[in-house]
């Protein structure tokens, strides 16, 4: 094990099941960089981009030791990889990122906790064990509300809107796997993400604010460059770097906050590792996420990432596909990124598309011109 530089030769390990291992594969290889991937699917494109793959399951201890020990370093690429997976790794090599952030995010409870003890706001809660603590919690939280298990490695299943008091009813079918948190419902105006990397000395180099919107509960769209209120940016940074700070941490993160009509700011949560929504600077901004995530692992310095130009990300999905050959052949500002999963047609989500210009609204009205991504089901998601 050891502390020392990365430097182009040495090798970087990836583990985790998602999208973000492939771009951080190429950009790595692109530095110079060894990589070895984890997964435990071989058809994985992190591990087709990777110079060596092992291929394993998180209960295989043997294997995850072998690739441990053959990686300076590793960095996980998802949120819902198990903690204790990285606290094992961490026993042969070093993993910057730590295990303590990922343990606070996975736990609703300890998320909160974390918050509340640096004095963040966040939505009115209550801790659920039972139907009978629903009814006792929405006499002081109130309508709506929204019921959520601890554990975020569930997403959306056991989750139960309550707007009225014969939804609670609902809760019965699920209320009996586990511990929930019940939360008062935010009526936001609109969602902003700050992206931060902190190298291991604890410096903070922040990404310039980006506006979130999702549908169907899932992250639709991403924009750089955008007007936010002078104060409401200030106290967002403040916050970001304040919850960063605070964390044993090394590398990127997200924090997302819900902004209200009266410009009320509460954190929404803490992702302790590369997000989607800073796949927007892959064009708008003069370093990436990737890059920048890799900097701080490998103890380089970190470049000031600033604005390079307005710029609207937009998940792909399979449907899409057919709709944009036209825009393929007629758009001179749209590029692409698809993830190469195989038989990628089956895939939901397949890529995403980054449309840059000068004008953020003018990208927006280009986007909603083509008709390809009717607002069939936009909705708030807390």
């Amino acid at each position: 094990m050891t502390n020392e530089i990365l430097f182009p030769g040495d090798t970087l390990g990836i583990i985790g099941e998602s999208p973000n291992g492939i771009m951080l594969a190429e950009t790595a290889k692109k530095m110079g960089f060894k990589v070895i991937a984890y997964s435990s699917n071989e058809g994985s494109p992190t591990v087709q981009e990777a110079d060596l793959g092992i291929i394993g399951s998180y209960q295989d201890r043997g294997k995850l030791q072998d690739f441990a020990e053959r990686c300076a370093v590793v960095t996980y690429v998802s949120d819902q990889i198990p903690a204790e997976i990285i606290g094992f790794l961490q026993r042969f090599t070093r993993v910057p990122q730590g295990k303590d952030a990922l343990e606070i995010a996975q736990d609703r409870l300890l998320e909160r906790a974390f918050l509340e003890q640096l004095n963040i706001n966040i939505a009115p809660y209550a801790t659920i064990v039972s139907l009978d603590d629903v009814y006792q919690a929405v006499s002081s939280i109130g309508y709506p509300c929204i019921i959520k298990p601890i554990q975020k490695e569930f997403g959306h299943r056991y989750q139960q809107l309550i707007a009225k008091q014969s939804d609670i009813a609902r809760c019965a079918d699920f209320i009996d796997r586990g511990t929930f948190v019940l939360e008062a419902w935010i009526p936001f105006k609109y969602e902003i993400s700050a992206l931060v990397v902190k190298d291991d000395q604890g410096n903070l180099q922040p990404f310039p604010l980006v506006e979130n919107h999702y549908r169907q509960r899932r992250l639709f769209e991403t924009s750089v460059g955008g007007e936010f209120d002078s104060a409401v940016k200030a106290e967002i940074n403040k916050l970001a770097n304040e919850i960063a700070k605070n964390l044993h941490y090394v590398g990127a993160l997200e924090i997302a906050f819900f902004i209200t009509e009266s410009g009320a700011i509460y954190v929404k949560k803490i992702v302790p590792t590369l997000h989607p929504t800073g796949y927007v600077f892959d064009r708008g901004a003069n370093v990436s996420m990737f890059e920048q995530h890799i900097k701080a692992l490998a103890k380089m310095p970190l470049e000031p990432a600033d604005l390079l130009q307005p710029t609207i990300m937009v998940k792909l999905q399979t449907a899409d596909l057919e709709a944009l050959r036209t825009q393929w052949v007629l758009k001179t500002n749209w590029h692409y990124r698809f993830y190469r999963y195989p038989k990628m047609a089956q895939q939901q989500t397949v890529g995403y598309l980054l449309v840059s210009g000068n004008n953020l609204l003018e990208l927006q009205q280009q986007i909603d011109a083509t008709g390809i991504w009717q607002d069939s089901g936009a909705t708030k998601n807390n």
